[in-house]
């Protein structure tokens, strides 16, 4: 057995587009880029699950992404100040 090939999401996303187009049949679009049908089945699956996503309001998500930074930033600076109270406390003992 060969080794799988592995293929860019460019060519993933121009098949899936062809396929949601419909000017070719799957097994056309199979013989031209030499993948399987059921691979060309799957990309254009998760294109056309993907494309919601796309024209979601981009506010909300930049809203949650700036929370999710927040969190992780209050988390580090939580650890950087236990990290700073426990070398203040050694530092004392040695000088």
């Amino acid at each position: 057995m060969g080794q799988r090939k592995r293929h860019g999401a460019a060519l993933k996303a121009k098949v899936a587009l062809e396929s949601i187009r419909g000017e070719r049949t799957v097994n056309e679009l199979a013989g031209l880029y030499q993948v399987h049908p059921s691979q060309i089945a799957a990309w254009k699956r998760r294109a056309l699950e993907g494309l919601p996503e796309l024209f979601a309001d981009g506010r909300r998500r930049a809203q949650e992404d700036d929370e999710g930074l927040k969190a992780r930033l209050y988390q580090e600076i939580g650890q950087l100040k236990v990290e700073l109270d426990f070398l203040k406390k050694k530092s004392g003992l040695l000088g």
